[in-house]
């Protein structure tokens, strides 16, 4: 399990927005508790100072204001980011969506898009969108 480099931040497909939203999830037999730092329609990066194996898929509760319930979602280490990463970054790891069905995907993604305009506000999430589009 290596650091990510910065070809990672390079791979990614989606725009994200800074938020930080709570994540519980068990490994083991212990539960943790851990933030995101970001979001995409993706994945999701999570703090944390004891990351999953790259490739570990795993089953995570996201705790999304406005929400009445946690909403469960699944998801594959991408990569990750190790406590003693020499250029300073935090420490976690990049997780990517894992999705049942193209409803469950389109539903996470509305859920995720109010979540970035609500942390990036509609115009800079406008722009966001419409250079990725054009990137597409």
């Amino acid at each position: 399990m290596a650091p990510v480099s910065d070809e990672a931040s390079d791979r990614r497909r989606e725009n994200r927005a800074p938020i930080e939203l709570k994540v519980e999830y068990k490994r083991l037999n212990s539960f943790f508790a851990d933030y995101t730092k970001n979001i995409s329609r993706g994945g999701t990066f999570i703090r944390t100072s004891k990351p999953l194996d790259i490739g570990t898929g795993f089953v995570f509760k996201l705790v999304v204001p406005k929400l009445p319930e946690p909403l469960a979602l699944k998801g594959r280490v991408q990569w990750v980011i190790k406590p003693d990463d020499p250029d300073g970054r935090d420490p976690g790891m990049g997780i990517g969506f894992v999705y049942e069905t193209e409803a469950e995907s389109d539903l996470i993604a509305s859920i995720v898009e109010r979540l970035m305009v609500d942390s990036l506000g509609q115009v800079i999430f406008g722009k966001l969108v419409g250079n990725r589009k054009k990137d597409e």
